[in-house]
């Protein structure tokens, strides 16, 4: 059975095994004081609760991305996400949820930082430690924001008292992500205390994400080989794509590729998985029905259309089923839960060890101005998994340094794949906003030219009432 994550809006606990985190239902995280270890531990999970909502992570937060990907479209109330002229009402509305709770996850993480190390009856390495996740937490959640938002509020330990913010620039926004890092990567252990927790390897692997998109190419690569260097992790082998339920499965409590993942359960439910299907005829992966918010299509769209049939992610993500739109119309299954009743136990991969494979990838080039053998060599394990091969032994599917005439062919080859490998992640329209790609794949893939202001989620009327150090002239553009 899977073992369960409780969250902090359930009155009951779900109780699996001892060894997990367990999101208990209180208000520590409002109190000023935290004594015993028992107090902060508690005021630590208080963080996750907010982020992990239906009103962020969820499900509007993968939502609203997965409308965006250039491999699918967006349908129903979600219709104008995919439309890239700018949101509606709803969809305003939906976004603002993402800030408020993930807001309230940083103002949780804030009173952690602030007053742990006021504990008496708590060890300094125990303080240590839940400040370093209470930073790793903030750090990934200004991440989140600084991508989807731009310049936003920096709300610290320092300034908690303080209304009236305003909007950081995004380089000051990833000074601090950068900063709340490298303390949790020194105050992080080795292993994780519960499953769910982070380590310092999944701060190693957030830096050398956010060193990506800074351009800072060696510091990325470096943090990226020294995640492949400790040989903590390695990809689940598949032959078969099913196998990859052993990854995405709502059973799995964790597997050998998971550096930082949120945890749900069925009580908890998991909105990906509404938003993904649709229970018809033989087609029953998400018990309750779900709406089928996203689809594609296996001819009209050309990433779906050229992707070889061969790879086993292809057959393990995607099934035809007829919504109205013909017999060619795909829906996503790389979630599924047939036995859920109120929401799935799906986890959400916020950062799977093939992520930090393709992080390595890329960045080695860059940082060497040319593809490397060492940096092809994680793009091929990740290659090779998808196609059944074993990750760790060349095969007849591997790139070769010979493939590559430019930089530029082999960077085109590791987004192609990082596509592939996280479809349906909640990560593909962010990546390609980095890369600068986003217009251009849009307009070659769907024949759509993307409004300015589409490129970034408005900044919430719930923030602009409140803070008033943010005006209507603070607005994203288009808004």
């Amino acid at each position: 059975m899977k073992k369960i994550f409780t969250s902090l809006f359930l009155a009951a606990v779900c109780m699996a095994c001892s060894d997990i985190l367990e999101e208990k239902p209180k208000s520590l995280a409002s109190e000023n004081f935290y004594n015993t270890a028992a107090e902060a531990k508690a005021a630590v999970n208080a963080i996750y609760g907010p982020m992990r909502t239906d009103a962020a992570l969820s499900t509007n937060y993968p939502a609203q991305l997965e409308g965006l990907a250039d491999y699918g479209n967006s349908r129903g109330t979600q219709t104008p996400v995919s439309l890239y002229q700018g949101l509606d009402n709803t969809n305003v509305n939906r976004v603002a949820t993402i800030w408020d709770n993930f807001y309230q996850s940083i103002r949780n993480a804030n009173l952690v930082i602030a007053n742990v190390p006021k504990g008496t009856s708590m060890t300094d390495a125990d303080k240590t430690s839940f400040v370093a996740e209470a930073k790793y937490l903030r750090a990934l959640t200004y991440f989140a924001l600084v991508r989807n938002w731009a310049g936003v509020p920096l709300r610290t330990e320092e300034n908690m008292t303080v209304a009236d913010i305003p909007r950081s620039s995004v380089e000051d926004v990833y000074k601090l992500i950068v900063a709340d890092a490298l303390v949790a990567e020194a105050g992080l252990p080795d292993n994780p205390s519960e499953i769910g927790r982070p380590t310092k390897w999944a701060a190693k692997t957030l830096l050398s994400e956010v060193y990506l998109y800074l351009e800072k190419w060696e510091d990325s690569r470096v943090k990226a080989k020294e995640v492949i260097d400790a040989k903590k992790y390695s990809l689940v082998p598949v032959t078969v794509s099913e196998d990859f339920q052993k990854i995405y499965g709502p059973e799995v409590v964790n597997t050998s590729e998971e550096i930082f993942y949120f945890k749900y359960s069925r009580q908890q439910g998991f909105g990906l998985v509404s938003y993904a299907h649709r229970k018809i005829g033989p087609y029953n992966y998400f018990g309750p029905g779900g709406v089928y918010a996203q689809y594609t299509d296996s001819v009209s769209n050309p990433v779906i259309k050229n992707w070889d049939f061969k790879d086993l992610r292809k057959n393990h993500i995607l099934y035809n089923v007829d919504i109205g739109l013909g017999t060619t119309s795909m829906l996503f299954r790389k979630y599924r839960d047939p036995l859920a009743t109120v929401g799935a136990g799906n986890d959400y991969p916020w950062y799977r060890y093939a992520d930090l494979l393709l992080f390595h990838a890329e960045a080695d080039a860059r940082a060497n101005g040319k593809p490397t053998a060492d940096g092809l060599e994680s793009l091929n394990k990740v290659h090779r998994r998808a196609y059944g091969k074993s990750a760790e032994a060349a095969s007849t599917v591997d790139f070769k340094l010979a493939d590559f005439a430019t930089l530029q062919t082999y960077i085109d080859k590791v987004v192609q794949e990082r596509g592939y490998e996280t479809m349906y992640e909640g990560k593909r329209w962010n990546d390609m906003k980095r890369l600068g790609i986003a217009k251009q794949r849009i307009l070659e893939v769907k024949n759509i030219v993307i409004a300015e202001k589409h490129m970034l989620w408005p900044i919430p009327n719930s923030e602009i009432l409140y803070n008033k150090a943010i005006t209507a002239k603070d607005q994203n553009p288009g808004y």
